[in-house]
């Protein structure tokens, strides 16, 4: 099995395994253990703000922006990303895939000034999932398209990343953001000169992880900074230290970490949570962002595109595959649902599960719909072959 393979089969079990932690936070929310569930991630272990959700929200999934950020490094130095016309129209389609749906969820919410904290909550696409629903149509459907969804999430989780740098800080100290600039100088001197080893980069960017939070920048940046900071392999170029750590790791983040965070934070009490709690227009926007916005953002945008001579449409995928993409892309789920929590942190506990239902509900409804529409192009096209 070809690593492309190998990385298809990993996220498409990772979303059952999603999918699995989804629906168990879910029922034990509405569950006479819900107070169980509850505590089990609010507790105090090490002071206020120290419990379980900090440990896997801000500590194990810098580990996943960690592989985030190798995944990017890699694709763009030896990949699918590694020349424009690979990375031209997927980057672009990302670019739309943000663009709009935050326009939708701010029309939506403009009367609002706190419930337009969460523009950023449906410009995100999940990988795992949205690959999974490629993959419940087996041999039905090109490779290219494939690629093509991988590379425009890689896009997307860029996006992500910068929008979390930017938008989402805290009161910043500059007495630690010298601390920070400081890590990050010695991880690139580590990377001018050519030391493979990991261990170095990985102490330091405990530091770093540390003085980001102390400085009050999410501390799960740190992760991306080490994996932008690796090379990708040594000047005898006989070993590749940033794919030997990506390969490493990503099993534990597909089948471990995401699960976990969306243990920790799917679960919404449907039995507590009435009409007059909810944030209709935050609900609202998120699901119409994720479900209507990525859709006509990457479809739109790429088509603009292709029209102008900017980008070229990939071989073997014609523009009703590439619509199909734009639907599945909706599915937002984890990277959405973290956007949501650092943006409604400080809230009511009711805005966080108005997030929720959002994602959920938005994430589901591009599933289904995505799936079904696929399944009709390549009905169609197996009926025209025949």
């Amino acid at each position: 099995m070809n690593e492309s393979k190998k990385f298809m089969a990993l996220e498409s079990l990772s979303a059952k395994i999603l999918l699995s932690a989804t629906i168990l936070a879910i029922c034990l929310s509405n569950s006479p253990l819900r107070n169980y569930y509850n505590d089990l991630f609010h507790t105090s272990i090490l002071g206020h703000k120290f419990n379980l959700l900090f440990f896997i929200n801000d500590g194990l999934m810098t580990i996943f922006f960690l592989v985030v950020g190798l995944e990017i490094k890699y694709e763009m130095v030896r990949g699918t990303l590694n020349t424009w016309s690979k990375a031209a129209l997927p980057g672009i389609g990302a670019i739309g895939g943000m663009i709009i749906p935050a326009v939708i969820y701010a029309l939506i919410n403009y009367h609002d000034s706190i419930m337009l904290r969460g523009w950023a909550i449906p410009t995100a696409t999940d990988i795992a999932f949205s690959l999974a629903v490629l993959s419940l149509l087996k041999s039905r459907i090109s490779p290219a398209l494939k690629i093509f969804l991988t590379a425009l999430a890689i896009f997307d989780d860029l996006a992500a990343i910068i929008i979390i740098a930017i938008f989402y800080t805290n009161q910043i100290s500059l007495t630690f953001l010298l601390m920070v600039f400081i890590c990050l100088f010695i991880l690139l001197c580590f990377n001018k000169r050519g030391i493979t080893k990991i261990t170095p980069y990985l102490i330091v960017g405990c530091a770093l992880w540390s003085c980001l939070l102390k400085a009050g920048i999410h501390p799960t940046l740190a992760g991306v900074s080490v994996a932008l900071m690796l090379p990708v392999q040594n000047r005898e170029k006989t070993n590749y230290p940033l794919q030997k750590l990506q390969h490493s790791l990503h099993p534990w983040v597909a089948l471990g970490i995401l699960p976990l965070f969306a243990f920790a934070n799917a679960g919404v009490s449907l039995l507590t949570l009435g009409l007059e709690n909810l944030q209709i227009t935050l609900i609202l926007g998120v699901l119409f962002g994720l479900f209507l916005g990525k859709q006509l953002g990457i479809f739109s945008i790429c088509w603009l595109a292709v029209k102008l001579g900017i980008a070229t449409l990939p071989e073997k995928i014609n523009w009703r595959e590439l619509y199909a993409v734009g639907i599945i892309c909706g599915v937002g789920f984890t990277i959405s649902l973290f956007i949501g929590s650092l943006a409604f942190n400080d809230m009511a506990e009711n805005y966080l599960d108005s997030i929720k239902l959002g994602v959920l509900f938005g994430s589901l409804l591009s599933g289904i719909i995505g799936y079904c529409y696929c399944l009709c192009i390549t009905n169609n096209k197996n009926q025209r072959q025949t």
